[in-house]
């Protein structure tokens, strides 16, 4: 088998089906990759070599049986947050570094069914709590375009893997733009679903009326395959919505022409780089000479999207990380002298900062004399956000602009400045918010490092985004080049 392979799994799959290489060769293939170069990224918490070549040899019987289907034998990552059955699933945190999983989350058992190989657990932002990756208790992760700068977060393990070419597709979950952001700062492709798409059983809670799954790889066309796969309605999941399955990739040759294409005002104001901005609107005028048109439209209460987060998610993750008490599972403290003891030591020694100081603001939201000032407030402004989407999605059919007003910035140079950091999710917070399915996908270079352009939809309508996407890979490269020091 050629040390070159191709970066889309497409292409990957139809080597597997034309037996230019098995299931096992292929998974060798990342794993030794994974052996002699995660060093230099800590981009996996565990590696799961053992298990994952006998899901290989089974998925090579499975295509020899003819009952493989279209990713059956493909490996791929999972973000640490997805509980998967007898691997550990620690959430990057202290707290759960000893938590063996009984069982696999729906959106893994997906994967499992459809025959695709698990690599291994990816690294991560502590329960899921930062945007740069810096804040996991194994260490950060370094970006493959620049081992001095972050990958994003909190989801920048499987960016750096797929970037570096140490597994070409991964899971990850998009809280605030957890899949997007990394997915710029790595130059890779990743999209956040609609909310209750893709099942969140199994997924360790951060703030669960904002958390989902999705897929991340190098093209738009990879993202359609592997949600085709995750997608789903489950009745576990109370969020989970009820909608008939469908092909994700059935856009992918759509044309353009005719498309109605929103640019709002307040993506592109000063704080956007100049650099990105430039790559974004060199990438819009390309899709406008394929037929598309361009019209400026506004999103109103955009500015209040960053304050609204930050009570609502922390609020959420203080309740749903309650349950981490050292009591019933997790870490506990040695030798506690009473049951306050055991709870305050044993939460005290097993988050991190970040966590807790998340915890610690949501809380005082919650609180008794607070909650209409912050968290009610907080959440009317969300429904104000949610209604300016769907106005605007009267006059356009996608909204286009910049994943991230930088590119990724150095190692450490947030870690003092949290609001700073925070600031960086001002153009993803809002689809959380809202609901609604967002990607970003590469769009240029700016100082050698990778751009990203995200484009947003209205509810249920990710093939139309997947099929935008698609067309403007189809006439770009940015999503083909690799980091020189990982070819």
């Amino acid at each position: 088998m050629s040390d070159k392979l191709p970066r889309s799994v497409a292409r990957l799959a139809q080597g597997l089906a034309a037996g230019e290489y098995s299931s096992v060769e292929l998974t060798r293939h990342y794993l030794d990759r994974i052996a002699s170069l995660d060093g230099r990224l800590n981009s996996f918490i565990t590696v799961c070599a053992e298990q994952a070549l006998a899901e290989a040899a089974a998925a090579d019987a499975r295509r020899a049986a003819g009952t493989a289907g279209p990713l059956t034998g493909i490996p791929y990552a999972n973000k640490d947050i997805f509980c998967t059955r007898g691997v550990r699933t620690s959430c990057a945190s202290r707290m759960l570094d000893n938590f063996i999983a009984p069982y696999d989350a729906t959106a893994v058992a997906k994967l499992r069914a459809a025959g695709l190989v698990m690599l291994g657990k990816t690294n991560m932002d502590e329960f899921a709590m930062g945007s740069s990756n810096e804040s996991s208790y194994y260490g950060p992760v370094a970006n493959p375009w620049d081992l001095g700068r972050v990958p994003g977060g909190s989801s920048g393990g499987s960016a750096a893997a797929v970037a570096a070419g140490l597994a070409p597709l991964a899971t990850g979950t998009d809280t605030g733009g957890s899949i997007r952001q990394p997915a710029a700062f790595c130059g890779i492709s990743g999209i956040k679903p609609t909310y209750g798409r893709v099942s969140r059983y199994g997924m360790i809670a951060f703030a669960s009326s904002l958390d989902q799954g999705g897929p991340m790889g190098h093209s738009a066309e990879d993202l359609a395959l592997m949600l085709n796969a995750m997608a789903g309605f489950d009745r576990r999941d109370s969020t989970s919505v009820e909608r008939a399955d469908e092909d994700f990739t059935r856009l992918l040759d759509a044309p353009v022409a005719g498309l109605r294409i929103g640019l709002p005002r307040e993506y592109f104001d000063d704080q956007l780089d100049a650099g990105i901005r430039a790559c974004v609107e060199t990438a819009v005028k390309a899709l406008e000479a394929r037929g598309a048109t361009l019209h400026e439209i506004s999103l109103p209460h955009m500015s209040l999207a960053i304050p609204a987060y930050y009570v609502i998610a922390p609020a959420e993750c203080s309740s749903n990380l309650s349950r981490y008490d050292g009591a019933r599972f997790g870490y506990r403290c040695a030798d506690p002298k009473d049951l306050t003891d055991l709870y305050c030591r044993s939460r005290g020694e097993a988050f991190g900062a970040e966590v807790k100081r998340r915890i610690l603001v949501g809380t005082y939201a919650l609180s008794s004399g607070y909650y209409d000032a912050y968290y009610r407030k907080a959440q009317q402004v969300r429904r104000l956000l949610r209604d300016d989407f769907l106005d605007a999605f009267n006059t356009v059919d996608v909204i286009i602009g910049p994943t991230t007003p930088t590119v990724a910035y150095a190692a450490g140079a947030h870690s003092k400045d949290p609001v700073t950091m925070y600031l960086g999710d001002i153009y993803t917070t809002a689809a959380n918010l809202a609901g609604l399915p967002s990607l970003s996908i590469p769009a240029g270079f700016v100082d050698g490092m990778p751009v990203g352009m995200q484009m947003t939809a209205t509810h249920f309508d990710e093939a139309r985004l997947l099929g935008l996407a698609h067309q403007y890979q189809r006439d770009s490269d940015w999503h083909l080049r690799a980091p020189a020091a990982f070819t």
